[in-house]
C-alpha cells in the first residue's frame, strides 16, 4: 500500500490515543487495521509516513504539530498558543510547580531511582510534601523498595508524564549538569566584563 494511503490512519490513530504511540505499536496496528497479508508496512514506511505528518502539521496554518514526547508520538499545541488554551482550561491548565517541588524533582530525575532520605540529604530539609505533590501530579512514581537499606524505604522515579511534561522521550535528554553548570559560568564572566568587553555578534 502506498504511503500517502496510511497517512490518514495514522493520524487518526495518534489524534485518538490517549498515550504516545511509538513507532512499532503504529506499525502493529496499522497492519491490523488494514489487514495486510502479502505488502505489510514495515516501521521505514511507517517512519516514512510520520515525518510526511510532522512537515504538514509544522506549517503555520496549523496551530498544533506532530511531536514525539513521552516516549511516543502525539500531537500537540505549538508554544505560541499555550496562553490561549490556558484561559479556555483556566487555573488546573497553568498551576505551576512550587520550587520546593520542582527541587525535589530534579533531584529524582538526576539521581533516580533514589529514596526520600537521600534527596531530603540533598535539599537539607524535610521531603514529604514536596514528594506527595509530584506523586499527585503524576511526575513521579514509586518503583519499588530498595532492599540493600536499613527498613528498605521507597524508591522514587521519574514517569511517564514526567517526560511528557518536559517534552523528552527518555531521562538521557535533560540537560547534563556539567553543561548548565557552563552556561551559568559563562553567563556570570559576562555579565562581569567591562561593556566595551563584551562580545557582540559581527
Amino acid at each position: 500500500m502506498e504511503t500517502s494511503a496510511i497517512i490518514p490512519h495514522i493520524e487518526a490513530l495518534i489524534f485518538a490515543s490517549d498515550k504516545p504511540l511509538t513507532t512499532l505499536e503504529i506499525t502493529t496496528l496499522i497492519n491490523s487495521a488494514l489487514g495486510f497479508i502479502d505488502d505489510q508496512a514495515d516501521t521505514d514506511q511507517i517512519d516514512s509516513a510520520i515525518n510526511g505528518i510532522k512537515e504538514k502539521y509544522d506549517t503555520e496554518f496549523y496551530a498544533f504539530e506532530l511531536k514525539q514526547s513521552g516516549g511516543g508520538w502525539q500531537f500537540l499545541t505549538k508554544p505560541e498558543y499555550h496562553k490561549t488554551i490556558a484561559l479556555l482550561n483556566g487555573d488546573k491548565f497553568i498551576k505551576k510547580l512550587s520550587s520546593a517541588a520542582l527541587e525535589t524533582l530534579a533531584i529524582i530525575a538526576y539521581k533516580q531511582p533514589i529514596t526520600k532520605s537521600e534527596m531530603e540529604s540533598i535539599r537539607g530539609v524535610n521531603c514529604d510534601y514536596a514528594v506527595q505533590k509530584l506523586l499527585e501530579k503524576d511526575l513521579i512514581i514509586i518503583a519499588g523498595r530498595n532492599e540493600d537499606a536499613v527498613g528498605k524505604p521507597l524508591i522514587y522515579a521519574t514517569s511517564k508524564s514526567f517526560m511528557d511534561y518536559f517534552g523528552i522521550n527518555s531521562a538521557e535528554e535533560l540537560p547534563k549538569i556539567n553543561e548548565m553548570l557552563m552556561d551559568e559560568v559563562i553567563k556570570t564572566e559576562v555579565k562581569n566584563l567591562p561593556e566595551e568587553e563584551i562580545p557582540t555578534e559581527e
